[in-house]
């Protein structure tokens, strides 16, 4: 699984809050016509949150300007209700303390209408390679794994040759599990902690999956 969304069969999700109609259909058209997106529209705070409940988008544009609504409020539930979301700051209005303050907040990124083409869809790369959305959990999972185990043999100052004489594995097998191209056998993974002191349980432990 690729972390660009074009090379890969899964969507990425994009709910978009704005009470701009014109721009939430603009949004769409585009987001639609890259064939790497699903793309859900809301002009309503409420109505985001409870399609928020329902099912989670992988990415959240919201717009910081809504009239009655007051987008750092919005903020503040979406990464209250649901920490970890991606949101990607839209304002026709931007500012400095703007910004300040909703990097503060822990948007991904801060985008200043009118923004071009290019540079949306660079955010949105940059979310998907950061967040590693649109891969299946066997991706995470390999990706994960194998870097947690990359950094057990940095942190000993190893070489993948070392690693190897320990385990009795082969240095491209182990190439390949730290690159998160194979998942390690059950046989492996016993192995490679052992090399560390480890248990298997804790080594899966530690990667948060």
């Amino acid at each position: 699984m690729q972390a660009d969304a074009a090379n890969t069969d899964l969507k990425i999700e994009i709910a978009i809050l704005d009470d701009d109609l014109d721009f939430r259909n603009y949004m769409e058209d585009f987001l639609m016509d890259e064939g790497s997106y699903t793309v859900r529209l809301f002009a309503h705070p409420d109505d985001l949150f409870a399609a928020n409940e329902q099912h989670l988008p992988d990415i959240v544009l919201l717009d910081m300007k809504m009239g009655e609504f007051k987008g750092d409020r919005v903020l503040e539930q979406l990464q209250t209700r649901w920490p970890g979301l991606c949101v990607i700051v839209v304002t026709g209005y931007p500012s400095l303390e703007d910004m300040r303050l909703t990097f503060k907040m822990n948007v991904f990124d801060y985008l200043s209408k009118p923004f071009s083409l290019a540079q949306l869809r660079q955010t949105l790369k940059n979310a998907i390679d950061t967040f590693g959305l649109g891969k299946t959990p066997q991706d995470r999972l390999r990706e994960r794994l194998g870097h947690r185990i990359k950094m057990l043999r940095v942190e000993r100052d190893w070489s993948l040759k070392d690693l190897a004489a320990t385990t009795k594995l082969s240095v491209s097998q182990i190439s390949a599990i730290e690159r998160g191209t194979h998942l390690p056998s059950m046989e492996s993974l016993l192995s490679i902690s052992k090399a560390f002191d480890k248990k298997p349980s804790e080594v899966l432990e530690a990667i948060d999956f």
